[in-house]
């Protein structure tokens, strides 16, 4: 009797302190950059679906899946953050400057471009500056006061939501990931 009693509290204090698959999730609209906490999903398919989404929209970027969610855990953001703004900012990597891996206009101004080595660089280095800069530095709480810094279009917060929120009806739309067979 005292060995079961000893098993179940050694299987029960380790299902207790076992780790579980965090995924992030739209909190609420403008504040949708800050929160990896809000869901439980198992397994996690983040990357496969934004693969899915960006392959939608032929961009360069649906192979660098995996470091925007790797990016976005490490920096405690939004998974869909960094890449709506590419959205917004280039047409998900479809429009940028000549040999600049910048699918963000991040620090593009007048004849001043910021170049990187590939888009797996830039999408670890905009995710650092993102939590680092905007939020830690300069105090950006939400979508819109990270707009204020990083963008000059005063609309530009709510373009990046709509692509968050797509990316999030993606995730949840049974239309999106179903494949469709031609006979």
């Amino acid at each position: 009797m005292k060995q079961l009693f000893i098993t179940f509290a050694a299987l029960f204090l380790a299902a207790a302190f076992t780790p579980t698959t965090v995924n992030a999730a739209l909190i609420a609209a403008s504040s949708a950059a800050f929160s990896i906490e809000d869901s439980i999903e198992a397994p996690d398919n983040r990357a496969k679906l934004l693969r899915e989404y960006l392959t939608k929209y032929n961009s360069p970027l649906a192979e660098s899946a995996e470091t925007f969610v790797k990016e976005a855990d490490r920096n405690n953001l939004d998974w869909k953050l960094v890449v709506s703004i590419a959205g917004v900012e280039s047409w998900f990597g479809n429009r940028i400057p000549p040999n600049s891996y910048n699918g963000w206009g991040y620090e593009v101004y007048g004849n001043n471009v910021r170049r990187f080595a590939s888009w797996d660089e830039a999408i670890e280095i905009i995710s650092r500056d993102l939590r680092e800069k905007y939020m830690e530095k300069w105090g950006a709480t939400d979508m819109y006061s990270i707009g204020r810094i990083y963008a000059t279009d005063p609309m530009w917060a709510s373009k990046v939501l709509h692509f968050m929120n797509q990316i999030e009806a993606f995730k949840t739309d049974p239309d999106y990931t179903t494949l469709s067979l031609s006979i």
